[in-house]
């Protein structure tokens, strides 16, 4: 339910963006959209996510299992767009992960933290190139670096590092039993964590090494261009000439904004971001407006449509598997 208010929350802001800018503006602009930007934007997105499914496929070991690895990816972006700081696209491809790839349930938790792990090495390295050359918002740019090493040093800790992963959940641990909750509860929950980590931590060693991470980033680096040329595209469809790197500026400041504010998916914060962004650049309201909100057409809710055929097929036996995650695990009790 408070999910649900949170999400009712993001289309709030939404409206009132379009509601400030005025709907005649915004549909006057949409109006004289490109056709054919427009549709080379959707391909090159779902090429994009191609990209980070070869990703998975490559991590997993399965690389040629092109079809079960797109299904997995695009459920996974489906729970991303779902969840608070898209914290829930790791758990929810590591579910579908072990449903369709028919892997652990660690080596998909695995796998999902380190493509979270490549994808903010490519982020910060493609937000401090681009403020190099741009420097009007430099500084906003280095905070958003500062909050990516910070959480590049969390993932790393919990990855690829038993000890210091167990001991930050133990932290957590803590102060969740001073929570009015169950005590048999949290055992389960404690030796499910502590027992995956030593898993996820052990698989992770087995493929990180210097050739593999090095086709790894560059996968994600493919991927985030592709990304980038989306919202390039977007920008030609409405007949706006701009230079990329104010694109990957644009795109990867208004991504950081809707993961601090912790609503699903950035909704409504992300569409305000790129919208302010873009007005900071000189482009008109009602123009940024309309980028905003055909990008976030593209990148989130077509997705979502997508990602929600695709568990159709396998969504009750995902329900379950969360279900099994928590309930009928051995205790020390």
């Amino acid at each position: 339910m408070k999910r649900s208010y949170i999400f009712v929350a993001g289309l709030t802001l939404i409206v009132l963006l379009i509601l400030w800018i005025g709907p005649e503006n915004i549909y006057s602009a949409l109006r004289d959209i490109q056709s054919s930007y427009l549709a080379g934007a959707i391909i090159i997105y779902l090429l994009a996510v191609l990209v980070k499914s070869i990703r998975w496929g490559f991590i997993i070991g399965q690389p040629y299992n092109f079809k079960d690895n797109y299904i997995v990816r695009t459920i996974g972006l489906l729970g991303s767009n779902l969840s608070p700081m898209r914290t829930g696209g790791i758990f929810l491809t590591a579910i579908a992960g072990k449903k369709i790839n028919k892997i652990s349930l660690h080596e998909g938790l695995s796998a999902g933290f380190t493509e979270r792990f490549a994808d903010l090495i490519i982020v910060g390295f493609l937000l401090m190139a681009s403020t190099i050359f741009i420097e009007k918002i430099r500084l906003i740019a280095i905070l958003g670096v500062v909050s990516i090493l910070i959480t590049l040093i969390t993932i790393y800790l919990l990855n690829w590092r038993e000890g210091s992963g167990i001991w930050i959940y133990e932290k957590i641990h803590f102060i969740l039993s001073k929570l009015p909750i169950n005590e048999q509860f949290l055992d389960k929950i404690y030796h499910k964590i502590v027992n995956g980590l030593k898993g996820m931590v052990l698989y992770t060693r087995s493929y990180s090494n210097s050739k593999n991470m090095s086709i790894i980033l560059t996968l994600t680096f493919i991927s985030w261009i592709f990304e980038c040329l989306r919202l390039f595209l977007v920008f030609y469809a409405f007949n706006v000439d701009i230079s990329i790197l104010t694109v990957i500026l644009i795109l990867l400041l208004a991504n950081i904004a809707g993961i601090l504010t912790a609503l699903p998916g950035g909704i409504g914060a992300v569409e305000i971001s790129i919208t302010g962004l873009c007005v900071l650049f000189g482009i008109s309201e009602a123009t940024s407006a309309s980028i905003a909100i055909v990008d976030r057409f593209i990148s989130f809710w077509l997705i979502n449509v997508l990602g929600i055929v695709f568990s159709l097929f396998y969504a009750k036996s995902i329900s379950g598997d969360i279900k099994g995650f928590i309930s009928n695990i051995p205790t020390s009790k």
